[in-house]
């Protein structure tokens, strides 16, 4: 799946103001203009929504002295189906985001629905979880390449013990969509496309925030 670049629109821009005003040290985000993009096979192109961009910069001042960089961050919305690139990687200089799908856990949609319906921060539970998360570093596991992640938030506090991580898996490439109108489902870890997990540790990187949520 090849990415979208998508700029913030001028009302999520505007509405998230407040925040990123409040946010030291991030570079103020430009309103930039859109680009044109390939458009992939039943993916919608979307603008971040403006609550749920307030949210994840007021995470991102929140826990700003346990991340050390501001430059980007990644946010999932869960409000959304996993049929939709619901995964942005956002460059906090010039307001552009790239989207890409990426899978929740099977805990948190049992009837695999394609809706996340629940967020967990239990053992064992196979749910995603909400909340800030630090990219941590990079190991190579039974997904190959894959990157820990840190809970910040007492939602997410399991994360590292629970090994919630950033992998590829065949069940979140864009095929999916064409056969099964959905992706698959991970253990509650953030699984993108084969064709996309390089892509995403270039842009993301370690240090940065992965911001999870349904607002």
């Amino acid at each position: 799946m090849e990415y979208r670049n998508i700029a913030l629109s001028r009302r999520s821009f505007g509405k998230a103001g407040l925040a990123l005003a409040s946010v030291a040290a991030i570079p103020r985000m430009a309103v930039a203009a859109a680009v044109p993009a390939t458009v992939q096979p039943l993916a919608s192109s979307r603008v971040i929504r403006p609550e749920l961009l307030r949210s994840a910069l007021a995470s991102l001042q929140r826990h700003g002295s346990q991340i050390p960089h501001h430059d980007r961050i990644a946010i999932a919305d869960f409000a959304q189906p996993s049929s939709r690139p619901r995964f942005f990687l956002v460059d906090m200089a010039n307001g552009m985001a790239t989207t890409l799908l990426v899978a929740h856990g099977s805990g948190s949609d049992p009837a695999h629905t394609g809706f996340l319906q629940r967020f967990s921060n239990a053992e064992g539970s196979n749910a995603s979880s909400e909340g800030a998360f630090l990219a941590s570093d990079y190991y190579i596991g039974k997904h190959g390449k894959s990157q820990r992640l840190i809970g910040l938030d007492p939602t997410n506090s399991n994360a590292l013990s629970r090994a919630l991580v950033v992998h590829a898996a065949w069940y979140a490439n864009a095929d999916m969509l064409r056969t099964h109108g959905q992706l698959g489902r991970s253990q509650g870890c953030f699984a993108v496309g084969e064709s996309d997990l390089k892509q995403v540790f270039a842009r993301l990187g370690q240090g940065r925030m992965i911001y999870s949520a349904k607002v």
